[in-house]
């Protein structure tokens, strides 16, 4: 299936849903003079460049070309390098990623496992000859050694290139010293596993020993001469990696971290700042209880500062913990219903807000994101603001209704905002508040925008978008389309552009397209993103149908036709929908899906349902794969596409294999579309534009509607 270069699923594909050219990864010097950024250089370059923005004047300098560094040469990308990028969701080429020194004077990088340097403020750019592949190089606050991992060891050596050598080496194959194990990286958000003392003479260094996981075997069917890939995957019940945390000086001294590792075996946080001892959290495995301790670097001996504990499930979010400049906790916190923000013992925000991640810490002010809380006068569905706030309040750095985040640093803010009226973002530097220099972006614009309409559904106030298509002026019902994510950490209700633009696509086919963030998502209460323990699948998918019936109300949809796609967590939802309500849903496109939750990672799955041989009927009930998944025979039996990448080493194709092994067994009837050599991501060109077009002849073929896609 094909399709003529400028439609619409051939240019989302190769600009990467048009992020591909966007400025980002933000840092910003202490004294404020420059902003370091990575960008490619158009808006289907795949390749990133590392740029500095000189200020006050807002002069734009190159620091590093991939393309000259690399001479032109392919790209070629370590198991362990892919493994990282495939945790972070990153698609891009080049610079990807980069770390810098205190000042932001000297930047470290990796291309082809190969260890680069830059200086941002003088533009010299050298290669470190050094044992490799290297994996996350990272200088010292002085600027005056590098870091980083090659073949499981952490390795150091000399910014100018001299003196690399092992601090520590692992002492088998399951060993590695400063990486995230599996489940850090992919649930925790913690993809580092080493951190600089801010004196830069010792290091904290996260030892990761994968003896105890499950090993699994991937293979790649299409090609049956290759080797089946070994690899450890802590699924839920089973043991994880054993974490443990090291202090290691330039000089060779070793000291281990001691903490209670069999209560608190998840290490999902380390700090390390000028302003305290280093903070780390640790968290008990059924996420229920978590302490904040400060280490002693000299001894490994750790104190608690203080410890949390919650019925259901403890959250963890970015920018925290961490030190104020006068040496007090700060913290996000679950306090009388509301997410908070905490400096010592005080809670900073109320109900107002529903705080989101920390951004920045000073003297003065914390920097923070958050969406309106509960007990804010007017929903503002879908937006999420950049506040400061102290002892005395809080004040909303961003202005226009979007999707805001920020960084900061030495008087100087870049403030990166997404609407619903504009493409893409604008990167704004603000001096004191004040607006300085717009970053350019070079990223395509999709030539469409979304005709969306932000709302509420249900008694429970369901956050929904609805959209319509383009040329539709009529009040002529629609067959419906809903287009969930609908779980934890996947909020697709926002007040941003660029989110909607699928879901747009689908509905210039002739769609009204339905997207509901029920229980279970983030972004307005803690009890919302809770009420879902135990109970995924009833919770979730009874919002779903609560949205469809109440926007029925006051959309023209026709609810004799309504059909439900998602990925991921969606894809489970939409088989669920399939299964279950066939009474409501007609059809579904059921992508990557996790269908035996006992497949599933430790940290996720026991998050929300426990463990599978404490709690087995919970698990049973909440399984697409059990017969109370498959539901009465007597039911209407609804068409499914099953679609899943066999190189997917997050949700692995074992669960659309017994999906379509239990829908068979059962009569049900179904399409199986496996993507050889495709992972959890889609990022191959004509892969993902083909999804979306074999999606769409589905649906039509499924709901007996007329036409191709257009």
């Amino acid at each position: 299936m094909t399709t003529e270069a400028d439609s619409f699923p051939r240019r989302h594909a190769r600009t990467q849903r048009f992020t591909l050219g966007a400025p980002r990864a933000f840092a910003v010097a202490p004294d404020g003079s420059r902003v370091a950024f990575l960008r490619a250089g158009s808006g289907t370059d795949r390749a990133n460049s590392l740029w500095v923005l000189d200020l006050p004047d807002g002069a734009e300098r190159r620091a590093a070309d991939p393309g000259a560094l690399l001479r032109g040469a392919a790209e070629e990308l370590s198991p362990a390098e892919r493994a990282r990028r495939e945790r972070s969701r990153e698609g891009g080429a080049g610079i990807v990623g980069y770390a810098t020194d205190a000042a932001l004077e000297l930047a470290s990088f990796t291309l082809s496992g190969r260890l680069f340097t830059a200086g941002l403020g003088d533009g010299a750019t050298r290669e470190l000859k050094v044992p490799g592949p290297v994996i996350d190089p990272r200088p010292a606050p002085d600027g005056r050694h590098v870091a980083y991992v090659a073949g499981g060891a952490l390795r150091v050596v000399g910014a100018d290139g001299t003196g690399d050598r092992a601090l520590a080496e692992p002492e088998s194959e399951q060993v590695t010293y400063g990486l995230a194990e599996f489940v850090a990286a992919e649930e925790m958000a913690r993809s580092r596993g080493f951190w600089w003392a801010p004196d830069s003479t010792r290091l904290l260094v996260a030892r990761v020993d994968e003896t105890p996981v499950r090993r699994w075997w991937t293979a790649d069917p299409a090609n049956p001469g290759r080797e089946p890939t070994n690899v450890g995957y802590p699924a839920a019940g089973t043991p994880n990696a054993d974490v443990r945390l090291f202090v290691l000086g330039l000089d060779g001294e070793r000291t281990e971290v001691a903490w209670d590792r069999g209560r608190y075996p998840y290490l999902a946080r380390v700090h390390w700042s000028e302003a305290g001892a280093p903070l780390i959290l640790v968290q008990a495995r059924d996420q229920r209880g978590q302490l904040y301790l400060a280490v002693d670097p000299d001894t490994g001996a750790t104190r608690m500062v203080h410890a949390d504990e919650d019925p259901t499930w403890l959250e963890l979010f970015p920018g925290v913990p961490c030190w104020s400049p006068s040496g007090q906790l700060v913290r996000i916190a679950d306090e009388g219903g509301a997410r908070v923000l905490a400096v010592g013992e005080r809670p900073l925000t109320s109900a107002q807000l529903h705080i989101r991640a920390v951004l920045d810490v000073s003297a003065a002010d914390v920097l923070v994101s958050a969406s309106a809380g509960t007990a804010a006068e007017a929903a503002e569905i879908g937006e999420v603001h950049v506040y400061r706030v102290n002892e005395l309040g809080w004040e909303r750095v961003s202005r226009e209704p979007g999707v805001h985040t920020a960084v900061r640093a030495g008087g100087v803010t870049v403030l990166v905002s997404a609407t619903l009226d504009r493409p893409g973002a604008r990167v704004q530097v603000l001096r004191d508040g004040n607006p300085a220099v717009t970053v350019p972006s070079y990223a395509e614009d999709p030539g469409m925008s979304p005709r969306v309409t932000l709302t509420e559904g249900g008694a429970r106030r369901i956050p929904c978008a609805v959209l319509m298509p383009r040329d539709y002026h009529g009040d002529t019902p629609l067959p419906v389309l809903l287009d969930p994510y609908g779980g934890p950490h996947g909020q697709r209700v926002v007040a941003a552009h660029h989110a909607h633009l699928t879901s747009q696509w689908f509905a210039d086919q002739g769609f009204a397209v339905v997207v509901a963030d029920g229980r279970g998502t983030p972004g307005r209460s803690p009890a919302w993103e809770k009420e879902i323990r135990d109970d995924v699948a009833a919770v979730v998918l009874q919002d779903q149908v609560d949205a469809l019936h109440a926007l029925a109300e006051r959309f023209p949809l026709d609810l004799s036709r309504v059909a439900i796609r998602g990925w991921s967590f969606g894809g489970y939802l939409a088989g669920l929908a399939a299964l279950r309500r066939p009474d409501v849903f007609h059809a579904a496109v059921v992508g990557a899906p996790v269908t035996d939750l006992r497949l599933y990672d430790t940290h996720y799955q026991e998050r929300y349902l426990g463990l599978p041989d404490e709690q087995p009927e919970v698990y049973r009930r909440n399984s697409l794969i059990d017969d109370a998944g498959l539901v009465d025979a007597a039911l209407p039996h609804r068409p499914m596409m099953v679609i899943h990448g066999l190189a997917d080493d997050n949700v692995v194709v074992a669960h659309s294999l017994r999906l379509s092994s239990a829908l068979l067994a059962a009569g049900r009837p179904h399409e199986v579309l496996p993507l050889s050599g495709v992972t959890h991501m889609t990022p191959q060109e004509t892969v993902a534009e083909n999804l979306l077009l074999l999606q769409v002849e589905f649906l039509r073929r499924s709901l007996g509607l007329p036409g191709t896609p257009a």
